[in-house]
């Protein structure tokens, strides 16, 4: 079996222009086809994502599909670029060889799972995540006041989740001028120089007001991960987190911009676990924070940290170190197949993430199957390969940029 092309698709979204989804499908001379994700679909990257998958699909044509290894090594080291590559790199590389997993599963007719080593658990602890922006379809409101935070935890806890994350050092409360003249207003992100260096009373009281509000409201048997997407620095992170130990947070995820040096020096000083891993890529750069214990939970994205196949090695390496795993999952329903096929395999998994954008019609479109935890816990896909492709709908009204390379 050969690969003959690869489509490369920038997605479309009308109701909310900067969601722009990087998929791929991949094609064989045996009429069996692949679908894979670079998961890089907000931010400013989409678009290098799109050419980064285009520029390695180029690589690959002619090669047999079921050689994920050889082919993953091929783009890692003959691309100049891939060794100690960033995002864009990686997340090029893991669209494609997502789609190989998809053709492997396909050809032998059965879940990837099976073909990871099998599945060990079929009942996947989930967690209601990104409570900040509201909970539901349609809903865009950011948290500003306690009891907002609390109201969303009310919503998701009362739908059987019991877990939920929030990232509450983001918007102001209530107007406030936070600084000065010309600082954040109603709804708006805080500054770098709010969340960063030793913080004053008053930003710890607000912060912690908010964690207060959420656990009074969930009770003691509902945990909360406190988001904090890289905001922070090392200093500040330490004061949230001596602040709120009391609240029995689950994890401390993202205190700061993540380097092996900065997460020992939070974590040493803590007793609540911390968690990295969206913004860490390939097994070079996870080693580190395997290496000092600096890290409890790592959360590798499936779609920008090497695909199926670093994935894999990742979290077999955490193992090693007894640290738990937690797929990033935010992307269309594509990624959450791969992070379910995945995390159902691994010994060290401890929680799946379930990202409000996965309640919009709009990212469940773009996929044949819409997948949705019942009461808290997630099924895995059983359909051979990732058990879901790539809609009708994403392959033509969808289309923003399309690309085929043969």
């Amino acid at each position: 079996m050969k690969i003959t092309k690869v489509d490369v698709i920038q997605e479309k979204v009308p109701e909310r222009a900067s969601w722009r989804p990087i998929l791929c499908r991949i094609y064989t001379d045996e009429g069996i086809y692949g679908d894979g994700e670079a998961a890089l679909a907000y931010g400013i990257a989409a678009p290098a994502a799109f050419g980064m998958v285009r520029d390695l699909a180029s690589l690959i044509i002619g090669m047999d599909p079921l050689d994920n290894e050889v082919i993953w090594d091929k783009l890692y080291k003959c691309t100049f670029w891939g060794q100690n590559g960033g995002p864009v790199v990686f997340a090029g590389i893991s669209a494609l060889d997502i789609a190989l997993w998809d053709i492997k599963g396909k050809y032998f007719g059965v879940p990837v799972y099976k073909l990871l080593g099998g599945k060990r658990r079929d009942n996947l602890r989930t967690y209601a995540s990104q409570l900040t922006y509201g909970w539901g379809p349609g809903t865009n409101h950011k948290c500003c006041k306690p009891e907002e935070y609390a109201e969303n935890c009310k919503i998701a806890v009362a739908q059987g989740y019991d877990c939920v994350k929030l990232d509450f050092f983001n918007y102001d409360v209530d107007g406030t001028v936070w600084n000065g003249p010309g600082d954040a207003a109603k709804g708006e992100p805080m500054a770098g120089e709010i969340q960063t260096r030793l913080l004053s009373p008053y930003y710890i009281k607000v912060v912690e007001d908010r964690v207060a509000a959420c656990r009074e409201a969930v009770g003691p048997y509902v945990d909360i991960i406190m988001e904090n997407h890289s905001f922070p620095d090392a200093q500040s992170a330490v004061q949230l987190g001596r602040a709120l130990e009391k609240y029995n947070i689950f994890y401390f995820e993202e205190p700061n911009t993540p380097t092996p040096k900065t997460a020992k020096f939070i974590s040493d000083k803590l007793s609540m676990p911390i968690s990295h891993g969206e913004r860490v890529y390939s097994r070079w750069q996870y080693a580190p924070y395997f290496e000092n214990m600096s890290v409890q939970v790592i959360q590798p994205d499936l779609g920008n940290c090497g695909g199926i196949t670093e994935g894999k090695k990742i979290c077999d390496m955490a193992y090693t170190y007894d640290i738990s795993v937690q797929a990033h999952v935010c992307a269309s329903p594509l990624s959450t197949a791969a992070a379910l096929h995945l995390e159902c395999v691994i010994p060290n998994f401890v929680i799946h993430e379930h990202h409000q954008i996965n309640l919009e019609e709009y990212n469940k479109r773009l996929c044949t199957v819409d997948f949705q935890p019942v009461n808290g816990k997630f099924k895995v896909p059983e359909g051979p390969g990732l058990g879901a492709e790539i809609s009708e709908w994403a392959l033509t009204e969808g289309v923003d940029m399309k690309v085929t390379v043969e």
